[in-house]
Order: structure tokens, then C-alpha cells, then sequence
């Protein structure tokens, strides 16, 4: 994955973070955590579908980006985000 596509997860990671804050605002961390909590996601969430080949196995391939590889890093970018800020948020409120 090139530096694109790592900011592609890493942006869209923090808004799946803040967005799934926003739909359980019992396990929030608060904006500034729950976008730490998905840039953390949206990096794991991308490389490890990149790395299986769902979404972005080869981005440069053909010389340019297609669209639905960069949708693909936008996607697992928000979904990993969204996971990691959730079970955060979850485990924070077990505990507390």
C-alpha cells in the first residue's frame, strides 16, 4: 500500500471512530479518542485487507488508482475505525 492509501485509511478511520461515537454515545471516548481510537483502526483495518486482497492488493497497478481501490481503502479505512473505537469504548465501560 502506498502513502495514498495509507491516508486514505488513516482519514477515513477517524471519521468511522467519530461516527461510531456518535451512534453509541454511551461508549464514546470523547472526539479527540474516538479518532485516535479509528486512525488506530482504519490503519489495521487497511493494511490487513490489503495484505488478505480484498480492497487494495495492488493500488498502482496499471499506473493509476482506480476508483474502487481507493473506495476500497475508504471503506475498510471506516469499518476498522468504527470496530476499534467501539471495542475500546466497550472494554472503558466494563471497566468502569
Amino acid at each position: 500500500m502506498d502513502i495514498l492509501g495509507t491516508a486514505i485509511g488513516l482519514i477515513s478511520g477517524a471519521v468511522g471512530g467519530n461516527v461510531a461515537g456518535k451512534l453509541m454515545p454511551k461508549s464514546s471516548l470523547g472526539t479527540l479518542w474516538n479518532s485516535v481510537a479509528g486512525i488506530a483502526g482504519g490503519g489495521i483495518g487497511s493494511t490487513i485487507l490489503s495484505m488478505v486482497g480484498i480492497g487494495a492488493a495492488d493500488p498502482t497497478a496499471g499506473g493509476s488508482m482506480d476508483p474502487m481501490t481507493l473506495l476500497g481503502m475508504g471503506g475498510s479505512g471506516l469499518v476498522g475505525g468504527g470496530v476499534v473505537m467501539a471495542v475500546i469504548g466497550f472494554i472503558r465501560k466494563a471497566m468502569g
